[in-house]
């Protein structure tokens, strides 16, 4: 059968899911517009704004927070399947729910909090995954790039950390596909990342280019388990990271995104996956200054082997390039693909509309019994009976660091362990050592971290003074430690060893922190297990 060049290119314009940002100019909603129009391209990837855009976040911009974000994403979205000659597959990354990027949508915990659950309780990774599904659809998102399925084996990495469920490799291809058989079960497309594992690499790909130095044995055996596993279970969708795997690749830092050898040779014919393969965001700085040339990074993340070019920034000269260089059999393999994918989502008829509701209830109940099952103990020494004992006695104090004293654990406490409360909320409005002054009459404190930040740069947000007033008080105190917060800050206090009493609450959602007070009261042990190997000073 012949085909015109016309109709090749607008094949060829199914491969295309550029970046769309909720808190566009009208100027650069119409731009869209045209891009569907003239190119058919195939989908769309969301982001809230210019400025949190993937490799943004370490600039200076400032992400300006809109409260009808929700509102305008669904009317965006109808607007660019208007403009559409054939259904657009709507795509973002939500991880935790689509409030890792829109505001005042329901949120659910961080992969590394479901990590912490017992195995027995992976049909709560499953009610994740549909719940989120279904918040999607709501929007009018039919395609979730998540979960990941790397394995979180290297305490310094930067950016996957409290993303992943855990450095234990058959719990993160369990609860990895329990989260896509939950999307599934409503119909939203899911996808496994990073490829071949970003695990195991201390650098971040928006900003370099990491390099694994593993060999394909040791890959097998650890990084791709997850991934193999996925696609025994026919998973949606695959991504590939931008990261180095010289060992399949003759020696060469090529980026994974680019490389024949992991896409083609690895991906497709070692393991047999025929699914939908994509390229994590073109637009990251590990692989976006490497062409001059226009069009040339879209033509060789395609030739490498990736069907859907994400976060694409320059589509007709891309359209271009792949149109002159490679073969229609090549160009229809992509196109069905995604068609297929399309198809299983269900928008080929032309029902693109959102459906639902956002269920915050829904919500909030599971994430009360994912809570229930997840905090972890991690030293306990009969903390309730201290605290208690130490109460009577008027010699119980308790500190909020980062909160103030209103904050939901302190109020679940109260009804039964009321006792003089300070806080530290941050350097401009405490002072440290007035606190640390007030503290000196008290000799059991109970402390609650809510850990400013989740991810660890800059210790994760935690002042110098705070770890100071922490290990001064571990040595001179008896401190009962609540961490609201991602586990890997631990380390950082000096003497947490020391503790009377040290719980993990992963979380400062009201659930987390509601049911660590009346665990704490009703004298009950947690049954969450770090989900991660963490030493403790």
């Amino acid at each position: 059968m012949k085909i015109t060049a016309e109709a090749l290119r607008q094949k060829i314009g199914q491969f295309f899911f550029p970046a769309v940002f909720i808190n566009d100019t009208e100027e650069n909603i119409q731009e869209t517009e045209r891009l569907i129009k003239e190119h058919n391209i195939g989908g769309l990837t969301f982001f809230h704004s210019r400025a949190s855009a993937a490799t943004n976040y370490e600039s200076k911009k400032k992400v300006v927070f809109n409260d009808d974000s929700y509102e305008k994403i669904k009317v965006l979205i109808a607007r660019y399947q208007k403009a559409a000659s054939t259904p657009l597959l709507i795509s973002i990354d939500a991880e935790w729910g689509l409030a890792m990027r829109i505001e005042k949508t329901p949120q659910y915990p961080y992969a590394i909090t479901l990590g912490a659950l017992p195995e027995n309780k992976s049909n709560l990774v499953y009610e994740t995954g549909k719940q989120i599904g279904l918040d999607l659809k709501a929007a009018g998102i039919q395609y979730n790039l998540s979960p990941l399925a790397d394995i979180n084996n290297n305490p310094n990495n930067p950016v996957i950390g409290y993303r992943s469920f855990g450095e234990d490799k058959k719990k993160v291809a369990d609860f990895s596909i329990e989260y896509l058989n939950g999307m599934t079960e409503v119909g939203v497309l899911g996808c496994l990342k990073h490829f071949p594992g970003h695990g195991n690499t201390n650098v971040d790909s928006h900003l370099g280019l990491p390099v694994l130095k593993e060999t394909l044995e040791e890959l097998m055996e650890n990084e791709l388990y997850p991934f193999i596993k996925g696609i025994e279970n026919n998973v949606d969708s695959i991504m590939i990271g931008h990261l180095a795997v010289p060992s399949l690749n003759d020696g060469k830092d090529t980026s994974a995104t680019l490389s024949k050898a992991v896409i083609q040779d690895l991906l497709r014919n070692k393991l047999g996956y025929d699914g939908l393969v994509i390229s994590d965001a073109l637009n990251m700085h590990s692989v976006s200054k490497l062409y001059e040339t226009k069009g040339q990074l879209e033509w060789e993340a395609f030739n490498a082997g990736n069907d859907v070019l994400c976060f694409a920034e320059n589509v007709p000269e891309g359209i271009e390039a792949i149109y002159k260089n490679a073969s229609p059999d090549r160009i229809f393999e992509s196109y069905n693909r995604i068609m297929k994918a399309k198809e299983k989502a269900g928008i080929l008829s032309g029902n693109t509309s959102a459906s639902g509701e956002l269920n915050f209830e829904k919500t909030s109940e599971l994430n009360l019994e994912i809570a229930q099952n997840a905090i972890t103990t991690i030293i306990d020494n009969s903390s309730a009976e201290l605290a208690f004992e130490a109460q009577k006695n008027n010699k119980l104090a308790k500190l909020s660091l980062y909160k103030n004293t209103e904050n939901t654990f302190f109020k679940t406490l109260n009804t039964e362990l009321p006792s003089p409360e300070f806080a530290f909320e941050n350097l401009e409005v405490s002072d440290i050592s007035s606190i640390k002054k007030e503290l000196e009459n008290f000799d059991t404190i109970l402390i609650s971290l809510f850990v400013p930040k989740a991810k660890p740069l800059n210790n994760f947000e935690i002042d110098k003074e705070v770890l100071n007033l922490l290990s001064d008080l571990l040595q001179s105190k008896k401190c009962i430690i609540y961490v609201f917060g991602n586990p890997y800050s631990l380390p950082l206090i000096p003497n947490l060893k020391k503790a009377s009493a040290l719980v993990e609450a992963y979380q400062d959602f009201k659930e987390f922190q509601k049911t660590a007070g009346i665990q704490f009261l009703e004298k009950n042990s947690f049954s969450g297990a770090l989900p991660v190997n963490i030493e403790i000073q």
